[in-house]
């Protein structure tokens, strides 16, 4: 039997694999701090000069400042303010550096030596960086911190991911990628709530990054994923992974024989890596297009919170929680044969992409129940919802678009250009110099583009799983779910 006919027979999402999905899932609430950081770390307090004159030079003008907000940040640290406070943006960006170069990095190397090894070897960097963020004694090595902690918590939670999927059947991937996705949004929420309540930045940062420390503990002891280890020509190790399962999940009596993988590669033979996302014509053009859809967009909405007009921890929580109602539409979207992923994820990047470009439409004055409901937070939030609704199906999309032995590579290529998304992310709202809806514009453009190209991807939904590169192309593996679903048919019959 293949790997999911051997998860069927174990259990697809026994009670095993519950438990490491709850766990995974809630290691992306330290991921979102990590991601957050910068909004309440870099924010920037309302400030007064002192003397009449601004004075010419940083050093003078430091000694005449006084900062008028009840939080610190590197702000008010280094008084990064005027001509200095590009370097608040500067260390935002150098996070999503990080993790352009992190996805670059972690993808192959866990599709080469292993899933296990590499997360955690990630996890524990992300909390030693995380650790030298809180305790930096000069901008320059907080902003080296913020360039590690991206590189490692980027390629890190990429792993987890594909780890989150590998463990349980193809049938419960849309349901564990959008729980993954989900806590996310919980874990924006819950920073803001936690910068709420400490507002001295670096005992923010430290708080922020404990977690992961627990999280390190408990993910010590996780197998190495079958699915990767049956790519990998691995079979008897596969099956040993697929017993342990079986007896975690109380199903003693189960005996696991899987076939030899067509596409293991023989001794000599080259590995599978970044390379054969281009060789391949099937894989170039995918890669092309995922790599485009919905970067900007997400962060962009997401890190320009800080910017809108309010309570700013309040925009923070808000751009957290309305991605809460957008799973639920996804999960019921994305499994139905009428909209299936495609056109789902087209549908909200569209939306977004609308939702964006008509804050330029606004009027300028309304009465207060109208101005409620229309004003560019509202809209902005409207985007966010969809945006993030589309950027859940992704990494879903994704997942099941690649093969097994490059599944993590090709997730980690397409993650780096949302990076790049994120390194543009936040100068994106200095356009308001230009226009004041500039930004949005800039994020509706992309959403739409992203949209109408996502239509030119193929359906996944009820498609069998490829393991190697071959399978994308061979008829046999098009009749794989045929016959998957058939055997299942004949295994109920014959219990009843």
């Amino acid at each position: 039997m293949d790997v999911d006919a051997a998860l069927l027979s174990v259990g697809e999402f026994g009670r095993y694999q519950k438990r490491l999905t709850v766990t995974f899932v809630l290691l992306q609430i330290y991921v979102a701090c990590q991601s957050m950081l910068i909004i309440l770390v870099g924010a920037q307090p309302k400030y007064r000069i002192t003397t009449p004159e601004v004075p010419s030079t940083h050093e003078e003008l430091v000694k005449h400042v006084v900062f008028e907000d009840d939080f610190t940040s590197i702000a008010t640290e280094w008084y990064l303010i005027k001509q200095e406070a590009y370097k608040v943006n500067l260390a935002g960006s150098l996070f999503f550096v990080g993790l352009l170069i992190g996805n670059i990095l972690f993808g192959p190397l866990s599709d080469r030596f292993g899933r296990k090894p590499i997360f955690l070897t990630g996890l524990f960097l992300d909390v030693v960086f995380g650790f030298m963020t809180a305790i930096a004694p000069n901008y320059e090595v907080f902003a080296l911190s913020r360039l590690l902690v991206g590189l490692v918590n980027g390629g890190m939670s990429l792993v987890a991911f594909v780890l989150t999927q590998e463990f349980v059947g193809k049938s419960y991937w849309a349901l564990t990628g959008s729980l993954t996705n989900l806590v996310f949004a919980i874990g924006i929420v819950a920073f803001s709530v936690i910068g709420y309540y400490i507002r001295d930045w670096r005992t923010l940062a430290a708080v922020a990054n404990c977690p992961g420390v627990v999280f390190f503990l408990l993910f010590i002891t996780i197998p190495e994923s079958p699915r990767w280890l049956y790519s990998q020509g691995r079979t008897e190790e596969a099956e040993e992974g697929l017993q342990y399962i079986a007896r975690r999940n109380g199903n003693e009596k189960i005996f696991v024989q899987l076939k030899p993988c067509a596409g293991t590669l023989k001794a000599g033979q080259p590995t599978h890596g970044v390379m054969d996302l281009m060789r391949y014509p099937t894989l170039r053009w995918r890669t092309a297009i995922l790599m485009y859809v919905c970067s900007l967009v997400y962060y962009g909405l997401t890190l320009n919170a800080g910017e809108l007009k309010g309570n700013r921890y309040l925009n923070i929580a808000l751009y957290g929680l309305v991605e809460v109602p957008a799973f639920p539409l996804c999960l019921y979207f994305i499994d139905k044969s009428w909209s299936g992923r495609r056109k789902t994820m087209t549908a909200f990047l569209l939306f977004a992409g609308v939702a964006c470009i008509s804050t330029m439409f606004l009027p300028k004055h309304l009465d207060f129940g109208m101005g409620f409901l229309l004003n560019v937070t509202s809209f902005a939030l409207c985007g966010k919802l969809a945006v993030s609704a589309a950027f859940n199906i992704v990494y879903v999309f994704t997942a099941e678009l690649y093969p097994t032995v490059i599944r993590n590579a090709g997730l980690g290529i397409c993650s780096m250009s949302c990076r790049i998304g994120g390194i543009l992310a936040p100068f994106v709202p200095s356009l308001r110099s230009l226009n004041p809806s500039m930004p949005f514009i800039v994020f509706g453009i992309a959403g739409m583009s992203g949209g109408f190209l996502g239509l030119l991807l193929p359906e996944t939904l009820n498609k069998p799983i490829a393991e190697s590169i071959e399978d994308l192309h061979t008829s046999a593996y098009q009749r794989l779910e045929d016959k998957r679903k058939k055997k299942v048919e004949s295994q109920e019959s014959t219990q009843s």
